[in-house]
């Protein structure tokens, strides 16, 4: 049994994300298409002897006890599973927190994948995404990775190709959203315009940037640019430096923009940079 595993947990954008209607369990119905950038959280996970969970981590903003996702997945695969061993984890964080890229669930999810291996549990996939859905909407899809449309509370996933390579440049504004906000505020039977997952879906499967390009959507922008005016500057800052296609990522307010010429990255990166300290230029995960 492996002493110490290692794993990467990389950040998600949405390329399209739509609101059907408030459930009657509180959650609303989503659609959306999911992808994975190359800005990611590292774990390191050790066994301890004692029947224990600690976490310890570079950045001094984030919980380190039941509130952070990657304790409370380590707590729910000890109990499911009874595991008496305790595990140290320490947790290396570059994602932006409240930022819309699934920061916390991409640690949650690499936590169940990395205590699997720890201690030789041989969990199947399937089980690992019933166990992330218990913990919030995007695990499941950071469990897996790669691209997948998402519907349900977020929980239910068709996976499809990866978009063509191109990079993504991430800038998020020094202020920190609540995703629960953003949905409390959202009148989903108000919304004008809905975005296509199928449409969306059609452009990655013909592997046309431009086309990727023009479908992006995302209905939480109508909630949270009113709110928030420091985000839809930053979106038209990046249209403005030349960035192909322009979203805010999930309930913001990190904002992205899809890039197909690296010469192009160094001007909206510097440009940016008047703007906010938190701007990452990455690849596409593909």
């Amino acid at each position: 049994m492996p002493v110490k595993v290692y794993e990467k947990a990389p950040a998600k954008i949405n390329l399209m994300l739509d609101v059907l209607r408030k459930r009657e369990d509180g959650y609303h119905e989503v659609e959306m298409v999911m992808t994975m950038v190359d800005l990611a959280d590292r774990l390191e996970m050790e066994e301890l002897p004692r029947d224990t969970i600690i976490i310890s981590s570079q950045a001094g903003y984030i919980p380190l006890d039941e509130k952070n996702l990657a304790f409370q997945a380590a707590k729910l695969i000890k109990e499911r599973y009874q595991v008496k061993q305790g595990v140290y984890i320490h947790l290396d964080k570059k994602i932006p927190v409240a930022a819309g890229l699934a920061g916390g669930s991409s640690d949650a999810a690499a936590a169940l994948r990395g205590l699997n291996r720890l201690w030789g549990l041989n969990i199947p996939e399937s089980e690992l995404l019933t166990l992330g859905a218990e913990l919030g909407s995007d695990v499941p899809f950071c469990v897996t990775g790669g691209t997948a449309i998402a519907t349900g509370r977020g929980e239910k996933l068709e996976h499809i190709i990866n978009p063509p390579q191109c990079w993504v440049v991430l800038a998020k504004p020094p202020i920190n959203v609540s995703t629960a906000d953003v949905y409390g505020r959202l009148r989903a039977n108000e919304i004008k315009a809905h975005p296509s997952a199928s449409a969306m879906k059609e452009a990655i499967e013909a592997q046309s940037f431009t086309d990727i390009c023009d479908r992006l959507g995302n209905v939480l922008e109508d909630v949270t640019l009113p709110l928030h005016p420091e985000v839809q500057q930053l979106k038209e800052a990046m249209i403005r430096l030349g960035a192909d296609g322009v979203l805010m990522s999930g309930s913001g307010p990190t904002v992205f923009g899809l890039v197909s010429k690296e010469s192009k990255i160094a001007r909206i990166y510097n440009g940016l940079r008047g703007f906010c300290k938190e701007v990452y230029a990455v690849r596409m995960l593909t």
